[in-house]
C-alpha cells in the first residue's frame, strides 16, 4: 500500500491555478487532509494594484472553500509552509525568475498544473496562450526543477464520440476523426505552427500588434478561426481542441515523468468543503439556471448520460494521481467521471429539474398549486428547437413594433398611458434578449446533450485508489458509485448554482 501522508511529507509541491474553482478546492483538500505536507509553492499572477501574495490571501485563502480551514487555531504554522511566487503561465518558466527556479530545483518533487482557459469559443489566440503555450512553459519549468508533472485537462478531448471512451487511447497523433493507429493525418507540432501563422496573419491584416488592444471584429475573426479548425478535425469546440494539443505536447516528451488527469464536467461539491460549493458559470450552471426558470423544451438525447463529476471528487483524484506519480506508479491518463459506474441520463435529469422548479414555484406561492403552470417536459430535435426560437423572436419583434407604433400614436394624440406602453416595450426587449441567450446556450451545449453520447472509462483511478492505505482511502474517498443523483441535483447542484453563480440575466421560456 502507498502512504499518501508520508509521500506528501517528503516532497514539495508547486501548484499552478490555485485561484480557480478547482484549484481552491484542491488547495483546501490538501490543507485539510494533509496539514503535515512538506512545502507548497503557489504560482500567482500579479494584478493591477494587487501583489501576488495579497491576491492569494484575499481571493484564495479568504474564499468560501478555504475560510473554514484558514480560520482554525494553529493555521498560522501551516501558512508558513506556503510560499507564493509571482508568475505568469504565458511566460517561459511560468514567469518565475531564474534565482527562484534555482532555489526550487530539488525542493519541488511535483508540479500540478490545473490552470487553463475554460471557455468554449474564445479567440483562438487566448485559448492557445493558456492551453498550449502555457503547457509548453510548464513543461520547461518542470524539466528545470527536475520534478514530475501532473497536468489537468478534460475528458472531452475525445471530440465527437458515441459510447465508451477508453483511457488507453493513444494521445500522440490523436484527432477525433482518426481512422486508426496508422492514420498519420494529424501532427500536433505542425498544427500548432499552422495556427500560430494564421493568428499572426489575422493581426497583420488588422494592422495591430499581437498583445495589443484587440477590436471586436478581430476577436470575432479569431474566435471563428478556432471553431472552424476544431470542427474540421472533429473536436466540439476550441476548448477541447486546444486541450488536446496541450496533451500532445506532453506525450511528445519521452523522458518527462508526467500524468494527465481528465475530469468530465466539473460541478458543485458533494461533501467538501461543504455540499453545493460551486463557482463560475461556464459548465452546467447555465442549464440549471434555465431549468430553474421553467424551461420545458429541451434538445437532448434522452438515453445519453450527463458526464458530470463533483469538484471535490476531482480534487481527490488529482491528489491520488499525484501521490501515484511521486511513487513511480502513475499511469499516463486518468479519466475522472461517473457514468461508467453511476450514470444520470438527460431524460430523467431534465424532468427532475422541472419537478424541482415546480416545487420551488409552489413554495414561493405559499403552497398554492398554480393551475396555469404547464406540466411535463418536451424534447425537441435541434431543427424544431431552432424553428421554435425563430417563431418566438418574430412574435416578440412584431409585438415590439406594435408597442412602438402605439406609443407614438398616444403621444401625438395626447392619450394618457404612453409611459406604461414604454415600460411594456422595455420588457419585450428584455424578453427578446433572454430568448436569444437561451437559444444560444442550448446550441452551445448541443454537442454534449444531443449530438454525442459520452461514457468515460474510469478504471485507472479505481486501480490507483485501491493502492492507497486504508487510512488514506478514508482521507481521499473516491466514491462515484455512491452518489445519489436525485439528492445531489436537488440539494447540492441546484441550490449551489442559485446561491453562488446565479447572475442578473435570467432565462425566459
Amino acid at each position: 500500500m502507498i502512504d499518501a501522508r508520508d509521500t506528501l511529507r517528503r516532497h514539495g509541491v508547486l501548484l499552478i491555478g490555485a485561484n480557480g474553482f478547482l484549484g481552491k478546492v484542491l488547495l483546501g483538500l490538501l490543507l485539510d487532509r494533509f496539514p503535515e505536507f512538506k512545502h507548497l509553492h503557489v504560482v500567482m499572477r500579479p494584478k493591477r494594484k494587487q501583489a501576488p501574495t495579497e491576491r492569494f490571501e484575499k481571493t484564495v485563502l479568504a474564499s468560501p472553500p478555504l475560510e473554514p480551514i484558514t480560520g482554525r487555531p494553529g493555521f498560522e504554522r501551516t501558512r508558513e509552509r506556503i510560499t507564493v511566487h509571482p508568475g505568469d503561465l504565458g511566460r517561459p518558466d511560468c514567469g518565475l525568475p531564474e534565482e527562484t527556479v534555482e532555489a526550487l530545483t530539488g525542493e519541488v518533487g511535483l508540479v500540478i498544473n490545473c490552470a487553463g482557459l475554460v471557455e468554449f469559443f474564445p479567440p483562438v489566440d487566448d485559448s492557445f496562450a493558456s492551453n498550449v503555450d502555457g503547457v509548453e512553459n510548464v513543461i520547461g519549468l518542470t524539466r528545470k526543477l527536475g520534478a514530475r508533472l501532473l497536468h489537468v485537462s478534460t475528458c472531452f478531448v475525445c471530440g465527437e464520440a458515441d459510447g465508451l471512451i477508453e483511457e488507453s487511447e493513444p494521445v500522440l497523433g490523436f484527432y477525433p476523426r482518426r481512422k486508426g493507429p496508422r492514420d498519420r493525418g494529424f501532427q500536433h507540432d505542425r498544427e500548432i505552427l499552422y495556427m500560430r501563422d494564421r493568428v499572426r496573419e489575422a493581426y497583420e491584416e488588422a494592422g495591430i500588434e499581437q498583445g495589443g488592444r484587440r477590436p471586436k471584429e478581430l476577436a470575432r475573426k479569431l474566435s471563428d478561426l478556432g471553431v472552424q479548425r476544431a470542427l474540421q478535425w472533429g473536436w466540439t469546440n476550441t476548448f477541447t481542441y486546444t486541450n488536446s494539443l496541450g496533451e500532445q505536447l506532453l506525450a511528445a516528451e519521452e523522458d518527462l515523468d508526467y500524468a494527465i488527469v481528465r475530469p468530465a464536467i466539473v460541478e458543485a461539491s458533494l461533501r467538501f468543503p461543504f455540499p453545493g460549493w460551486v463557482e463560475g458559470g461556464r459548465t452546467a450552471a447555465p442549464l440549471v439556471m434555465m431549468a430553474m426558470s421553467g424551461l420545458r423544451h429541451w434538445t437532448v438525447r434522452e438515453d445519453a448520460p450527463m458526464e458530470v463529476v463533483p469538484v471535490d471528487l476531482v480534487a481527490t483524484a488529482i491528489l491520488i494521481a499525484g501521490v501515484m506519480l511521486l511513487n513511480g506508479r502513475a499511469r499516463r491518463g486518468y479519466q475522472v467521471s461517473t457514468a461508467d459506474v453511476n450514470p444520470i441520463y438527460y431524460g430523467p435529469l431534465i424532468r427532475l429539474l422541472y419537478d424541482e422548479y415546480r416545487r420551488q414555484r409552489r413554495e414561493r406561492g405559499n403552497g398554492v398549486n398554480i393551475p396555469t403552470l404547464p406540466v411535463g417536459v418536451r424534447v425537441l430535435s435541434p431543427e424544431d428547437s431552432r424553428a421554435r426560437g425563430l417563431r418566438q423572436q418574430r412574435t416578440i419583434s412584431r409585438l415590439q413594433q406594435m408597442t412602438t407604433d402605439l406609443r407614438r400614436l398616444m403621444e401625438r394624440s395626447g392619450i394618457p398611458g404612453a409611459k406604461g406602453v414604454r415600460r411594456l416595450a422595455t420588457r419585450l426587449r428584455q424578453t427578446g434578449l433572454q430568448v436569444m441567450i437561451r437559444d444560444q446556450a442550448l446550441e452551445i451545449y448541443q454537442p454534449f446533450m444531443h449530438d454525442n453520447r459520452f461514457i468515460f472509462e474510469n478504471e485507472n483511478m479505481r486501480a490507483a485508489y485501491a493502492q492507497l492505505s486504508e487510512r488514506d482511502r478514508e482521507l481521499l474517498p473516491w466514491i462515484p458509485e455512491q452518489i445519489d443523483w436525485r439528492d445531489y441535483w436537488v440539494n447540492n447542484e441546484v441550490p449551489g448554482v442559485q446561491k453562488w453563480v446565479q447572475t442578473e440575466t435570467s432565462f425566459r421560456v
